[in-house]
């Protein structure tokens, strides 16, 4: 809110300086022949009297008197010129050459130099000189206290925006970290009034369709896994090994079936959950060579290919690092397995903590992931071409669990080229306070 105070009010001091000092020249420009009329009726008396002096006396008195009265005139100047001298522009001179009097406006339409005809060869000139420093500074003082007056103007006007738009920015920042009940409670009254109304209606619309959705998919899938359960149960009964080898292959086929189903609803039960993050997230204190080292082991025996290999690269002195332990596991046994999945003969999981967070990566030597799929891969049920296959597939909710398993604890979940030219997973957790 400060840089746009800065810039509103940066907008308006400029605006009204350039206006301060350009609309003037252009109003004494457009109405120049008004300015000058008023300006020699004001100077035609002071100008009179001067004339009446000098022709008092003879012209061979004329220097004399222009000296004496130039200092009595101080600070305005007095001083005798030729009716064509250079200093004179051809309209002022032919002014003088007809006996008319001349004034030159400056600043504002003030005048700065008047100059009165004696005769057909001299003139006395009265010149206005600029004004002092000190009064010079009282003008830019004044100027100073108008841009301070629309600086508290400004402040004044601003401030209940600034604290509504605030009351709003951090109302849809808790709102997006999961805690859908969050509204602005900004007054109809307010100037963003209808906007905080339109905004808080959104809020209520999302919260309820996401309690619908979370409602739903908690009642389908708990009422899968029950009738998942009995025809587990049953098949399994229905086993023996009487049964003929063919039946018993396609039973055990069925069985496999029943069990991926099973476990694609606790995928989704699981998803459903980190949809409201904040009752399940905890923050315990971890070393992190031990529990890299122990997501290893438990996975470990999920190792598709013997000749696989997995290398663990620690950066640095590992400290204790505070992170939620389950969702954080998660994460990256579901990043392991994918590269199990998809890599050739190479894993490479790298860890190093920074000052602010901790950075894990997870390189495979596969085939990679293209540029215009490495943010859709974290869909929900998304899955890329030669991917479709179950065998190897999967059911496309795993890099979705592990992006939001990291999101919930205020981390990310990146893809990116690795240097063993397959795909790197980029995971980032930042430091609790």
């Amino acid at each position: 809110m400060l840089r746009i105070l800065v810039r509103l009010y940066l907008i308006t001091i400029v605006t009204f300086s350039a206006a301060l000092y350009l609309v003037p020249d252009l109003v004494i420009k457009v109405f120049n022949e008004r300015f000058l009329s008023y300006n020699l009726d004001q100077s035609r008396g002071l100008q009179n009297l001067i004339v009446q002096q000098f022709r008092t006396l003879p012209a061979e008195q004329w220097p004399a008197l222009a000296a004496r009265m130039d200092g009595e005139f101080h600070p305005l100047q007095i001083a005798l010129v030729r009716n064509d001298d250079p200093d004179f522009s051809l309209y002022e001179t032919e002014r003088l050459q007809r006996g008319e009097k001349v004034v030159r406006l400056g600043a504002w339409g003030w005048r700065t130099l008047a100059v009165a005809p004696l005769d057909d060869q001299v003139a006395v000139k009265l010149v206005v000189p600029p004004d002092p420093l000190d009064v010079n500074l009282l003008y830019w003082s004044i100027n100073v206290l108008i841009g301070a007056a629309l600086l508290a103007c400004l402040l004044l006007w601003l401030r209940p925006h600034w604290r509504d738009l605030e009351r709003l920015r951090s109302t849809a920042e808790r709102l997006g970290k999961g805690h859908l009940s969050e509204r602005t409670h900004i007054p109809p009254s307010s100037n963003i009034g209808a906007l905080a109304h339109v905004f808080d209606t959104m809020a209520d619309d999302i919260e309820n369709l996401l309690n619908q959705q979370r409602d739903l998919l908690n009642a389908v899938s708990h009422e899968l896994r029950t009738p998942l359960t009995r025809l587990d149960f049953g098949l399994a009964l229905a086993l023996s090994d009487e049964m003929p080898a063919a039946s018993r292959q396609r039973l055990q086929g069925l069985v496999a079936h029943i069990r991926e189903l099973d476990e694609l609803v606790l995928e989704l039960l699981s998803y459903s959950r980190l949809q409201h993050p904040a009752q399940l997230t905890e923050r315990v204190q971890v070393s992190l060579d031990e529990f890299i080292d122990s997501i290893l082991g438990s996975v470990d025996d999920e190792q598709i290919s013997p000749e696989v290999v997995i290398d663990v690269l620690l950066y640095g002195e590992l400290d204790r690092f505070t992170l939620d332990p389950r969702l954080t596991a998660r994460a990256l046994q579901n990043l392991l397995r994918n590269a199990m999945r998809y890599c050739e003969k190479r894993i490479q999981v790298s860890v190093q903590v920074l000052a602010d967070g901790c950075e894990v990566w997870v390189d495979d030597d596969g085939i990679g992931i293209p540029d215009d799929e490495r943010e859709r891969i974290f869909e929900p049920f998304y899955r890329l071409d030669r991917s479709r296959d179950r065998a190897t597939g999967g059911f496309g909710l795993g890099l979705a669990l592990s992006r939001r398993a990291l999101q919930v604890q205020g981390g990310s979940l990146t893809v990116e080229a690795s240097p063993l030219g397959g795909a790197r997973f980029v995971l980032w957790l930042p430091v609790q306070e």
